[in-house]
C-alpha cells in the first residue's frame, strides 16, 4: 500500500515537532526512519495511524484520508509502544483477539505462530502469564507478532530493536526483510540505531526537527551521508 504525506504540520502548543510538504512511499517499499531523540519520527507514524490530530495537512494511504476513512485499518499491522497492548491478556489471547479484527480463526494464528516460535521464545508462550507480567523485551516481541501475524499489507514500526537482545534483533531484522522480499509488504520502521536500518531498508529518511533533511535510496553506500551528517552534529 502506499503512503502519501501532503503539508503534513504538527504543533504542540507553539513548538512545531513536524513539518513536512510532500512525501510519498510506493507499495513494496521498506523505508527506514531515522533521527535524533525530538526528530519528529514517532510523531509521523502517529499521524499516519491516525492517533494524533494534525495541525494542518494530511495523510493518505492507498488515496484514502486517513482522517476520514477506515478502510486503511483492514490491511494495516502496527506497534508503536505499550499502549497497543493489552496487559490482562495472555499473548495467545492477545494474539487470537489481534487475528479476529483481521477475520482470521483461532486455528489460522495458531498456523502462523508456528513460524515465528524461535523469536518468540519459550518465555512467551504457552506459559500462562498475562502480558503485563512479561519483561519489557518479551512484551516488545508479543506487539511486533501480532502486527506481523496478520500479514498486513502494510506494516508500521517504531522502533522495533529496542530492549531486544543482540539474537533477536537479528532474528527481528530477518523476519522483516523477508516478510518484504516475499509478500511485498510496505514498511515503514522508525529507528535510533543506524545500522540496522541500512542493513533492511531500500530507502532511509532522515528527520531532524520535524523535517525532511535527507531521503536516499540505500545503494553504493549512500547511507554514508546519514552517518557523516550525525558524526558532524557530534562534533
Amino acid at each position: 500500500m502506499n503512503i502519501t504525506v501532503k503539508n503534513l504540520q504538527k504543533y504542540y502548543d507553539k513548538t512545531k515537532a513536524l513539518d513536512i510538504a510532500d512525501l510519498h512511499i510506493s507499495e513494496g517499499e521498506l523505508v527506514g526512519i531515522v533521527g535524533n531523540n525530538g526528530a519528529g519520527k514517532t510523531t509521523l507514524l502517529r499521524l499516519t495511524l491516525d492517533l494524533l490530530e494534525q495541525t494542518k495537512g494530511e495523510v493518505l494511504i492507498k488515496g484514502e484520508n486517513v482522517s476520514q476513512s477506515e478502510d486503511w485499518k483492514s490491511f494495516t499491522g502496527s506497534y508503536l509502544d505499550e499502549g497497543f497492548l493489552i496487559d490482562f491478556m495472555t499473548p495467545e489471547e492477545y494474539f487470537y483477539f489481534s487475528g479476529e479484527l483481521y477475520g482470521l480463526s483461532k486455528a489460522e494464528i495458531d498456523e502462523r505462530l508456528s513460524s515465528y516460535k524461535s523469536f518468540l521464545s519459550d518465555e512467551i508462550l504457552n506459559q500462562k502469564k498475562y502480558i503485563r507480567q512479561l519483561s519489557t523485551g518479551n512484551k516488545q516481541k508479543t506487539g511486533i507478532i501480532a502486527a506481523l501475524i496478520v500479514e498486513p499489507n502494510l506494516v508500521l514500526l517504531d522502533e522495533p530493536f529496542n530492549f531486544l537482545d543482540p539474537t533477536s534483533q537479528i532474528r527481528i531484522r530477518n523476519i522483516l526483510k523477508e516478510i518484504n522480499s516475499t509478500q511485498k509488504t510496505t514498511m515503514v520502521i522508525s529507528s535510533h540505531n543506524l545500522n540496522h536500518i541500512a542493513s533492511i531498508c531500500s530507502r532511509i529518511i532522515l528527520l531532524e526537527k520535524g523535517y525532511i533533511i535527507k531521503d536516499i535510496t540505500n545503494v553504493d553506500n549512500r547511507v554514508q551521508e546519514i552517518e557523516d551528517y550525525f558524526s558532524v552534529n557530534a562534533q
